[in-house]
């Protein structure tokens, strides 16, 4: 879709839709904006956001939902170039894989219905090895990214610590979050965000409706600039700072706060200028914002094309090079991407905001991942150069996959790397 469409679009529907934010139902609000454009999904009817993180959406809404997510809040475009980076066809080969997991064996399309999966695209050596797409996806579609998007503002803040911007990992959080002075994040630093480990107390259940995780995402709903930190405010400690992990997608948000105070200006501006456009992604995305012209969320709402989120795999997988420059500081996506230590020792296996892998040939070859609910997945093996973007409608924000992605993914790895007969 061209930058033109997506202006034209977001230009029309934001008005209406803060609009009438508060006035109607939610789902009452994603009808009304859902405006004639250049995006061949931008008619479909879809659901609301609170039953995106309940789980209670029927398969064809879910996936009708997840393609237009940037109907469900304003949005700001991210905007791509004009010189995509190629990718072209791959000589390896995934023909016949089969694989065995807790004793029972799968091939290719027991895992695409199984776990729902509506995009999957594999690289190897930056080449297209395999790709799909179902339930009417295509290469031009826009797929939510959930978590992924966490890894993708790890990347950004890193950017920044590069630029200068932000005086690196030990930076105190509420020197660049004034909001969050007093509150049980003074003393909280910038790695401790990217851990989690801030040992500021959150219950991250999405499905419960009393949780921290739906409080702020009722903040988000509410659409009201400085939301989101009141939210976190409010927070109690239960735990000394770099001492515990707990997954918190609203220390994603402060993330979002530190970069926004460290560069002054729009995530997504950032990432387009950084990233999107000089490394050659193909199609604007677009990404949620707390309220209207606000700042983006750290945490979700970023919405991309498949061929877009394996670029991005890609980038880490060349340890954030553009042209013989590189965009983070060194030995940066070594440390953001491979198991951290707490403060008393104990090894985490989760980096900055990126999961290590969690089987034995992933962790062997030093695979990590991001990764989002409902099945989102960006991939990457370092040892075999290989990247596996992935988009899933699971029934449910976690538990629901019938079979573990990374045993699939170490699946592939073997068949692209396992010497091949002439006859296959």
């Amino acid at each position: 879709m061209s930058h033109r469409g997506i202006h034209e679009r977001r230009s029309q529907c934001w008005t209406a839709g803060s609009a009438l934010l508060t006035a109607l139902p939610l789902g009452l609000v994603l009808s009304a904006t859902a405006v004639a454009n250049e995006y061949r999904h931008a008619e479909e009817p879809i659901g609301d956001v609170e039953a995106v993180y309940s789980g209670h959406l029927t398969p064809d809404m879910a996936v009708n939902t997840y393609r237009n997510i940037d109907r469900l809040f304003p949005s700001r475009v991210i905007e791509a170039g004009d010189s995509p980076r190629e990718l072209s066809a791959s000589e390896a080969s995934i023909d016949g894989l089969t694989f065995e997991v807790d004793g029972e064996q799968y091939d290719i399309y027991d895992y695409l219905a199984l776990n729902n999966v509506t995009g999957l695209v594999v690289l190897k050596d930056g080449e297209v090895v395999y790709e799909t797409y179902q339930r009417g996806n295509d290469r031009d579609t826009r797929w939510m990214s959930m978590s992924i998007a966490k890894s993708i503002s790890s990347t950004l803040a890193g950017m920044a610590i590069k630029d200068g911007l932000i005086d690196g990992l030990d930076a105190q959080v509420v020197d660049y979050v004034p909001a969050l002075k007093g509150s049980a994040y003074d003393g909280v630093s910038l790695r401790d965000i990217l851990m989690m480990s801030s040992g500021v107390a959150w219950n991250e259940t999405y499905t419960d409706v009393n949780s921290d995780r739906r409080d702020l995402l009722r903040a988000q709903i509410a659409q009201q600039p400085g939301g989101a930190m009141d939210v976190m405010a409010n927070l109690e400690r239960a735990a000394e700072p770099g001492s515990v992990n707990n997954y918190s997608t609203g220390e994603t948000q402060i993330l979002a706060e530190v970069i926004h105070g460290a560069i002054d200006r729009p995530l997504s501006e950032y990432l387009s200028e950084k990233l999107w456009q000089p490394w050659g992604m193909e199609n604007d995305a677009t990404w949620w914002l707390e309220s209207p012209d606000g700042v983006e969320i750290g945490g979700s709402g970023i919405s991309a094309t498949l061929r877009d989120y394996a670029r991005f795999g890609q980038f880490m997988l060349e340890g954030g090079v553009i042209d013989g420059e590189s965009l983070l500081p060194d030995g940066w996506t070594e440390e953001a991407t491979q198991p951290t230590t707490l403060s008393d020792g104990e090894a985490l296996e989760y980096g900055y905001m990126w999961w290590t892998g969690w089987t034995a040939p992933s962790g062997e070859d030093q695979a990590y991942s991001a990764v989002g609910i409902q099945g989102q997945y960006v991939y990457v093996n370092p040892a075999h150069d290989i990247v596996i973007a992935q988009n899933a409608a699971e029934p449910k924000p976690v538990g629901k996959e019938v079979i573990d992605p990374m045993a699939f993914f170490d699946a592939v790895v073997e068949r692209i790397e396992a010497p091949q007969t002439a006859s296959e």
